[in-house]
């Protein structure tokens, strides 16, 4: 069964068409690459995945759910929230903030999302921590 389904995503700022009817799909554990000189469209691809950036046309669907479709022109927040649950994604640039330590940059958005007690996001954090160091 399709894990991620992405059918016929186009996204243009204003007269530039970024996207033209991108379509793929992948079964869950399957990796995709996406590669192409830059201003091709992989970050704006990524962006629309996650919602950052809405496409005008085309589908994104997980584990056979819709949660986007280019007629869809008024998302709400909570659907926004919603649908980037699905999807992680690495800034370029390393972005840390920079007022907390490395463990609790590493532990917040598990604890934001709730994934276990702080206890065991910490435990888990800092074997990660451990491995890299």
């Amino acid at each position: 069964m399709e894990f991620l389904k992405v059918k016929n995503l186009s996204k243009c700022f204003g007269k530039n068409q970024v996207l033209k009817d991108i379509s793929f799909s992948l079964n869950k554990g399957e990796v995709l690459s996406i590669i192409g000189s830059s201003g091709s469209g992989k970050t704006t691809l990524l962006r629309c995945l996650n919602s950052l950036e809405l496409a005008e046309h085309g589908t994104v669907s997980i584990g056979g759910k819709l949660i986007y479709d280019g007629a869809m022109k008024n998302l709400s927040d909570k659907q926004l929230r919603e649908n980037r649950l699905h999807f992680g994604l690495v800034f370029q640039q390393f972005n840390l903030f920079p007022q907390y330590t490395v463990l609790k940059n590493v532990t917040l958005a598990p604890t934001l999302l709730k994934r276990g007690t702080q206890e065991q996001i910490n435990e888990k954090a800092i074997s990660l921590i451990e491995k890299v160091g």
